[in-house]
Formats: structure tokens, C-alpha cells, sequence
């Protein structure tokens, strides 16, 4: 409303007329599109993952209020009135619902969360929620037999009304259809929220919906290649982004540039032979984080012929320099990436491009990540960065390269962000 007024200050009435018919409306469409759902029903949730969802709300509320003011005899909304209107709403949604989210997570205590199972899904459910942000649970892991036994109905339901449970997460390799609709019985009768992870995560690696015939459920699967215009239209956004992001960056990089300069002997860039897609070797550019002889020093550190994997991370590398710590902690090492992107040997989305020599001893399963070209952010960077394990990297690209889109990618740049302030994993 304080964008409209300010766009029509000698039309008031319009503006008391939208105030007057749009907070019901508002708050009707926000419900249809799940906006007040979504915390209370998953177990991990976002402002960043309800982007769409915001989008779709305030464009049909302002639709529907230019439709009601007009249906009134009231003057309507003109192009201007309304884009400000949109934009101020927009941004004000956004920004309040991530601090109201933020606010009460701060205030209200965690949720008591009790994980069933003792395998290694359980391990890996565990891992992954300690590297994930978005989540409010509390882990309490089933340590008594009693409590580890799905099937033990009367047994599970005394440990979640005498511990407080308020979600249960079932992780088990050996979960079968008796057992679960016994721990849905559970939970029906608590009232606690429940969440699963298949027993055969592979199954669900690349399903983008799960559907229904009558009761049946049916899992689809994604295997095909992203559309032409899918990826066309990817490709204009990057050169676009990148023109754009250079443009306006170009006196911070001066800076940088200079500040490498003066702080340590050699070139403020450094180049570097990456695999591109389909591993087709390129030029790699970041600002020189290290000492100028890091390659040949790499040897003193570790021999990349012993890994057991075929990637490395040095947490306290020695040869990082003073202003290189800092470029790192908040990734401005990877700016100059934006010409490689400009060149279009990189997008500002997809995995991260690795070194030719790691990229050789790759196996079939692990040349996936290398089947689109190589992104500045991705789903590594918003998933654990250097705290990921080879397998848990692989994973996450794949899961990026099967299922990709132009929303995941407008998803991932918006969750960079919070990665990178968050700073975890970035050595």
C-alpha cells in the first residue's frame, strides 16, 4: 500500500479501497499457495525454497486487486502503480518472512526429533542434517531395542508420549510395509509428525513427483535431457549475468586485484586447465589466492597418484596467502569465473569444474558431473563445500544434472548467498 500511494499521492481513494479489500484476499492466496503449510509439515524448509510460491502469490493478489478496484468503480491500478506495488510487496514478503522464520527459530525451542535406525541411512540422514541449514530439529536417536523397533507399536508410542516426540524420522535399510503403517499408526494417534527416507535412496535419485493412480502411488522419473530451450535460455541468462555482474563489479575486482598485488610477489590472476563439459579441457580464472610456486609446492602437501578419490581439499593449506584467507571465506576468489562464463566455457550454475587430472580417474558413475558445463556456484557450494565427502559431492550434482531447470538454478544463486555468509566449508 506505501508503494501505491506513494506512485498515485493525489488518488487517495484508490489507495483506501486497496487497503480495505486486499489483507482478506492477500491472506486467502497465501494460503492457497501453502505459504502458512509448509514449516509445520517438513522437516527441512527455507525462504529460499518458497521464492516461487511468493512470486505466484503477490502477482495473482495484485491482479486480483487492480480486478476488485475496477469491479468497484474505483480507479484501477496503471502499469506503474501496480509494478510498484508488486515490487514493494515482493522484496517486503521475502525479507519479513525469512526474519520471522529466523525470529522464531531463536525463540521457540527445537523440535524433538527421534531418528528409528541404527544403519547407515540413519548415519547418513544425521550427517546430512548437521551440514543442511533450514531445519528446527532436535535429533534424539533410538537407543534402547524397544525404541529402534518400528514394529513395536505399543512399546514406540509409550517412548514418544514419555520423551516428547514431536517428528519421527524413519531411516532403515530393512523397512518394511507392516512396520511402517505401524509407526503411521503411531503418529496418527500422537499427533507427531513423520518423516521417512526410502530404504533404497537410489530409487528416488532422480524422481521429480510422486503421483497417484486411485490410491496407487506412482514414483515418475526424469531421464531424458533438459529441452533446447531449456538450455538456450540458460545460456542467454548467463552471458546476459555475466555482462551485467562485471559491469557492476568491475571497481571491486580493481581492488582485489590491487590488494593481491601488494600482498604477496606474482599476477593477480591465476589460470588453471579445468575439464569442461563432456571433459573437454579449458582455461579456469580466479584471483591468485595462493603463493605464485603453489603448483609446484603441491607435492610437499600430498600425491594426488595416492587419493582414494579422485578430488582434495586442504583445510590449512600453507600456502595460502593473507588476502587469499579472505577472498576464500567469501568466495570472491571466483569472480574473474564471470569471463570464463562471458566466453561461455562456464555458466553461473551447474558443478564445479575440476582439475583435468582428478577428472581422468573418473568412473562412469562419476562422469555425470561433467555432462554439463561446469558452474561459479552449484549445488556444491550450497550443500557442504569443502565438507563434503567425493561421494556426497557426486550425489548432490547428480541430483543438479538430472533434475535440471531454470528455477534450480535461480534456486541455488539465491541459496549461495546464505552459503556464503554462513561460510561454512570454505577453506
Amino acid at each position: 500500500m506505501t508503494a501505491l500511494a506513494a506512485v498515485t499521492p493525489d488518488d487517495p481513494t484508490t489507495v483506501v479501497w486497496a487497503a480495505a479489500a486486499s489483507p482478506p484476499l492477500w491472506i486467502v492466496l497465501a494460503k492457497v499457495q501453502g505459504l502458512y503449510d509448509a514449516d509445520h509439515r517438513q522437516l527441512r524448509h527455507l525462504t529460499t525454497d518458497e521464492i516461487p510460491s511468493i512470486f505466484m502469490w503477490i502477482t495473482l493478489s495484485v491482479a486480483a486487486t487492480a480486478l476488485l478496484l475496477s469491479l468497484a468503480d474505483v480507479p484501477g491500478l496503471d502499469g506503474v502503480a501496480a509494478t510498484a506495488m508488486w515490487l514493494a510487496a515482493f522484496v517486503a514478503a521475502v525479507a519479513l518472512r525469512a526474519a520471522a522464520r529466523g525470529l522464531w527459530r531463536r525463540i521457540v525451542p527445537q523440535e524433538a526429533t527421534l531418528v528409528l535406525g541404527d544403519g547407515e541411512l540413519a548415519r547418513m540422514l544425521t550427517r546430512k542434517l548437521r551440514l543442511e541449514p533450514g531445519h528446527h530439529a532436535a535429533l534424539l536417536s533410538a537407543d534402547t531395542a524397544d525404541e529402534r523397533s518400528s514394529a513395536g507399536g505399543l512399546a514406540l508410542e509409550a517412548v514418544v508420549r514419555s520423551r516428547g516426540i514431536e517428528r519421527i524420522v524413519v531411516a532403515r535399510e530393512d523397512l518394511d510395509e507392516a512396520s511402517f503403517r505401524e509407526v503411521v499408526r503411531v503418529c496418527r494417534a500422537t499427533r507427531t509428525k513423520l518423516s521417512a527416507t526410502p530404504p533404497l535412496p537410489a530409487m528416488f535419485g532422480t524422481a521429480v513427483a510422486l503421483t497417484h493412480l486411485a490410491e496407487f502411488p506412482l514414483i515418475e522419473f526424469k531421464t531424458w535431457d533438459p529441452s533446447r530451450s531449456t538450455l538456450l535460455l540458460k545460456h542467454l541468462v548467463d552471458r546476459i549475468g555475466a555482462a551485467v555482474a562485471l559491469t557492476l563489479l568491475a571497481p571491486l575486482m580493481l581492488a582485489i586485484a590491487l590488494a593481491i598485488r601488494l600482498d604477496s610477489a606474482g599476477p593477480a590472476l591465476f589460470r588453471q586447465r579445468r575439464a569442461g563439459v563432456e571433459g573437454r579441457p579449458f582455461t579456469m580464472l580466479k584471483f591468485r589466492t595462493m603463493v605464485d610456486d603453489a603448483e609446484q609446492r603441491l607435492t610437499e602437501l600430498i600425491d594426488i597418484d595416492t587419493l582414494a578419490d579422485p578430488m582434495f581439499k586442504l583445510r590449512d593449506d600453507p600456502r595460502i596467502t593473507r588476502v587469499g584467507r579472505l577472498l576464500r571465506r567469501w568466495s570472491l576468489d571466483e569472480l574473474p569465473q564471470l569471463l570464463n562464463v562471458l566466453a561461455g566455457r562456464m555458466s553461473l550454475v551447474g558443478p564445479r569444474p575440476e582439475e583435468v587430472r582428478l577428472v581422468e580417474r573418473y568412473g562412469e558413475a562419476e562422469r555425470i558431473r561433467i555432462q554439463m558445463r561446469p558452474g561459479m556456484t552449484g549445488p556444491m557450494q550450497v550443500h557442504g563445500r569443502g565438507e563434503l565427502t567425493f561421494a556426497e559431492r557426486v550425489a548432490v550434482e547428480r541430483e543438479y544434472v538430472e533434475n535440471h531447470s531454470l528455477r534450480k538454478d535461480a534456486s541455488l544463486l539465491l541459496k549461495t548467498a546464505g552459503a556464503v555468509i554462513r561460510g561454512r566449508g570454505a577453506f
